[in-house]
């Protein structure tokens, strides 16, 4: 998550992403996160780079830049599954059968952390 004490871009994305999935705030798969998408609700739209379908990408980022929401690439599926809560745990409480997903919307961040406010901070210094 942090290097020497600052934060980088997927440490704080995994802290934003479980926050918001303990306060039922993500959207998971491609039915959920493009109806988030559509409706405007989406407030971060997290996409992994090794998906295999292209019109899946084409479609979730063409809804991202239509709707002015920010976009994160990660690189593996399962990680970003793992990253969801798409698991089971198993007796020694590590993640086990993890489900792939290419795409997870954050709806409701939750509470207010240093984690979420370094993502604000480099999406506005993206822009």
């Amino acid at each position: 998550m942090a290097v020497d004490g600052e934060l980088d871009l997927i440490g704080a994305l995994k802290v934003v992403l479980k926050k918001a999935l303990i306060h039922d705030g993500l959207a998971r798969g491609l039915r959920e996160c493009v109806k988030a998408l559509d409706r405007k609700e989406a407030h971060l739209c997290v996409l992994a780079s090794d998906c295999e379908d292209e019109s899946y990408k084409t479609l979730v980022t063409a809804l991202c830049r239509a709707h002015s929401i920010d976009l994160v690439e990660v690189p593996h599926r399962a990680k970003l599954g793992e990253w969801a809560g798409l698991y089971k745990l198993d007796a020694d409480s590590l993640p086990r059968k993890v489900v792939n997903t290419s795409c997870v919307v954050v709806k409701n961040f939750g509470e207010t952390s240093a984690e979420l406010e370094f993502l604000i901070e480099f999406f506005k210094k993206g822009r």
